[in-house]
């Protein structure tokens, strides 16, 4: 997955000088469940009417599949989206809900068929959405997303509000999405709970700003944890080494890879600091949003 389906390019919008996001650069590759992170408040939400063309930009650019993004939401079916929960009609059902949209992009009845099955609401489409559960909803919403056969699905907090059963249930439909269909999936989410059991990729906003982006797995594995004698002393020895080190409660977290373990307990030893465990670290995606933004102490 090398090829970028989404990028940005310095994309800023600024509300006030406090308030908005600033020089955002996406790269979301094809193929990627990319999770778009960061507490409430912290710009996804403008993000993403940004990358939808629902608010222009200050500066910067879009590109889908390296070409600039249209401003006419029209041109772009390739393109579709769930923003701040779905837009429905709970007096009609969820077969009539598609049908009207399906009228403005010219899609068949058998489309309708396709995109209820895809998310499970076959038996279901011919009740009243009131009568729907809320996770019955969203999937009702991501169906009407699927109409236009996206290739960029780009869904904000879809597992807002459900429950346990409902989170797992979208999360299975979102990989069905990209392993059977070929989608590529934005997604912007502050449960990173449940983002950490299906993302492919992830990027951190904090404060408008994007702190870093990447594979999960790389992200989350790339520092070793050293339990020794001497922490302090340890902390100098790996710096002069040029190795990034933080104390942390009962050790020391060492921004390197797993193949320098090796190297780094070498060191110490020579030192003349006993070490007593030393391995890699592999944190939660919640542990190093929390390191990343410096919102709480390592632990």
């Amino acid at each position: 997955m090398t090829a970028a389906m989404l990028q940005t390019v310095g994309l800023s919008h600024a509300y006030s000088a406090n308030a908005g996001v600033w020089d955002l650069d996406l790269a979301v590759p094809a193929g990627a469940i990319y999770a778009f992170l960061g507490p409430n408040g912290a710009g996804k939400t403008t993000t993403i009417r940004l990358l939808l063309g629902l608010l222009r930009a200050t500066r910067g650019q879009v590109l889908i599949e390296g070409a600039p993004r249209s401003t006419d939401p029209r041109a772009v079916p390739h393109i579709g989206s769930m923003v701040e929960g779905p837009s429905l009609y709970p007096h009609l059902s969820g077969r009539e809900n598609l049908r009207i949209s399906a009228l403005l992009l010219g899609c068949t009845r058998a489309r309708i068929d396709d995109v209820l099955r895809t998310v499970g609401l076959r038996d279901a489409a011919d009740r009243l959405v009131k009568q729907y559960s809320l996770g019955m909803r969203q999937r009702l919403g991501l169906a009407l997303a699927l109409l236009g056969q996206p290739r960029l699905l780009i869904l904000d907090e879809p597992s807002n509000g459900l429950d346990p059963q409902g989170m797992a249930d979208m999360r299975a439909l979102m990989r069905t999405l990209v392993r059977e269909q070929g989608m590529t999936i934005f997604l912007s989410s502050h449960l990173l709970d449940d983002v950490e059991k299906v993302a492919t990729h992830v990027g951190l906003l904090h404060q408008g700003r994007l702190l870093v982006q990447g594979e999960l797995e790389a992200l989350r594995a790339r520092h070793l944890r050293v339990e020794c004698s001497e922490p302090a002393r340890a902390v100098e020895v790996l710096a002069r080494d040029g190795r990034e080190v933080t104390q942390a409660e009962g050790g020391l977290r060492v921004d390197a890879p797993a193949s320098d373990a090796a190297a780094i307990n070498r060191a110490l030893v020579l030192a003349g600091i006993d070490v007593q465990a030393l391995g890699a670290r592999h944190d939660s995606l919640e542990r190093f949003f929390a390191l990343a933004t410096g919102e709480v102490p390592a632990a």
